[in-house]
Parts: C-alpha cells; sequence; structure tokens
C-alpha cells in the first residue's frame, strides 16, 4: 500500500516534465541540439544575425516558399513566409552574440516538426 502511494505521488510530480509537445533532436545537419518544444523548433546558429537572414532567405528561395514579410534591426530577425499547401512559415532570428544567433521555426498555429527540420536543414545549408 506504502509502495502504490509513493509511486503515484512520485507520478503526479513527474507529470509536468513528461507531458506535452516536447522533443531534444541531436545533430540536425551541424546545429547542434535542436529543441522542438509546443511547435516551435529552436536551434542556435554559429554565425552571427546578418548570415543567419541571409542563410534564412535563400533557404527559403531553395525551397521555393513565398516571401510574405521580413523586419529586420540590428538585433532580430521575422521572416514570414507560406509554402504551396499555404502554410505559414514563421523564421525568427535573435542575436545572442556576435558569432551566435538564435534560429525558432514555427509552421502555421501548431507545428510541423518534418517541415521546421527539412527547413532548418537548408538553413544550415547556406550558413
Amino acid at each position: 500500500m506504502k509502495k502504490t502511494l509513493i509511486f503515484f505521488i512520485s507520478l503526479t510530480l513527474l507529470l509536468p516534465f513528461i507531458s506535452g509537445c516536447a522533443a531534444l533532436l541531436a545533430g540536425s545537419a551541424g546545429a547542434g541540439t535542436v529543441a522542438y518544444i509546443r511547435g516551435e523548433l529552436q536551434a542556435n546558429a554559429e554565425a552571427d544575425l546578418e548570415k543567419a537572414v541571409s542563410a534564412s532567405n535563400k533557404a527559403i528561395t531553395n525551397l521555393q516558399f513565398i516571401k510574405v514579410s521580413e523586419q529586420t534591426d540590428k538585433l532580430a530577425s521575422k521572416i514570414i513566409c507560406r509554402n504551396a499547401q499555404d502554410k505559414k512559415i514563421t523564421i525568427t532570428l535573435k542575436k545572442i552574440t556576435d558569432n551566435s544567433t538564435e534560429v525558432s521555426i514555427r509552421v502555421g498555429m501548431f507545428g510541423d516538426q518534418t517541415l521546421s527540420l527539412t527547413l532548418l536543414d537548408e538553413i544550415n545549408k547556406e550558413l
């Protein structure tokens, strides 16, 4: 009885850490650790912001997505595009250091892990 109670208490305490849509993916085309959390793919690129923005734009062109808008300043960039299925794809880039940029990719409202990884791989090829 006591062991069963301890088991359920432990399970209850661990539940927030194991529920939801979270996945860690190692080594996506040289990107190091990549996290896919609640529909958004997050990775760090070993490049300055300007180079990461350029690589993102080339990746969009390579994949034949339609660029809708781009807002860029010295610290961040937000690029919105659409694919052939008319899914909205948002790429957010944030400067971490002079040689490192955070890359976040969201496809639609709920995310698409496969499409996000394909886009990240294409961005990394252009870096």
